[in-house]
């Protein structure tokens, strides 16, 4: 009798516990290259996941070489899996913001393409009031001192990039392109956003 008690006592805080795990969700940026984006963003506390991928374009299973040509209408993203216990979708949205240029439209630095468009997708309705709100708010400001060109639109299917293209600066930091490029980029962010990085 005793053991059966402690078994449904064992149970039932089982099951609160799973009760009180927040449910893990879902943020879909694109803001140029995915490479930069990933770099970033995984060096977040609270961002459990990351893929880069493809999202926009009317072709199905597109892949590097197609999206490249920037006929297929895919953007490259980054699929972020994040604990919104440990982090904010308005606090993604501003490292978002501020790490990348959301005046120039289908460009980024060099990157120049539709594939390289800046895109907020969207996965309710309350990431879609946010980042129109948070859009709104820029552009009111004039915090750019150029209208912010961002996307903001619903989440489509998302096809996730090559195995090659996954982690990519950490596999490749001696690469001219992650020195020069995402480096920088890094350092801004442990400026900025010191506070939100994991220890």
């Amino acid at each position: 009798m005793r053991y059966l008690s402690f078994l449904v006592l064992l149970l039932i805080s089982f099951g609160t516990a799973n009760a009180q795990q927040p449910k893990l969700q879902k943020a879909t940026f694109g803001m140029g290259c995915f490479w930069c984006t990933e770099a970033l963003f995984q060096r977040l506390d609270g961002v459990v996941s990351i893929k880069s991928g493809y999202e926009g374009g009317d072709v199905p299973n597109p892949s590097y070489e197609d999206v490249c040509t920037g006929t297929t209408g895919h953007a490259e993203v980054t699929e972020i899996t994040f604990n919104p216990a440990k982090i904010s979708y308005e606090a993604l949205l501003a490292v978002f913001w501020k790490s990348h240029d959301p005046t120039t439209l289908n460009r980024q630095g060099a990157d120049v393409g539709t594939q390289y468009r800046s895109v907020v997708f969207y996965h309710d309705a309350t990431q879609r009031d946010i980042a129109a709100k948070y859009k709104a708010a820029l552009n009111k400001s004039n915090a750019y001192g150029k209208p912010v060109v961002t996307e903001v639109t619903a989440a489509q299917k998302f096809y996730v990039a090559e195995p090659y293209h996954q982690n990519y600066f950490n596999k490749n930091k001696n690469e001219p392109y992650c020195r020069l490029v995402i480096q920088p980029k890094l350092e801004k962010l442990e400026k900025v956003f010191k506070a939100q990085l994991k220890k």
